[in-house]
């Protein structure tokens, strides 16, 4: 069964909102990889003055069910 996941992409200040996307997708799994593909492409240095700070995934139901800092990503 496909679900509705909201992405978001947070700021280098680490409270504003970026970029927000919702998908449709089979697995909350799936919802991540999205995610991070789009956390990957907010850090590219020409996109912004300076990079994403973190990403989130919300189900549905408005849990946070993923939660991503560059500084787990190794930077």
């Amino acid at each position: 069964m496909r679900e509705t996941f909201h992405i978001e992409v947070i700021g280098s200040d680490g409270e504003e909102v970026v970029t927000r996307i919702s998908v449709r997708v089979g697995s909350l799994e799936s919802a991540q990889e999205r995610a991070l593909r789009l956390f990957a492409r907010a850090r590219v240095p020409q996109r912004r003055d300076e990079p994403a700070h973190s990403v989130r995934v919300i189900d549905g139901a408005g849990r946070e069910v993923f939660h991503r800092t560059r500084f787990e990503e190794g930077d």
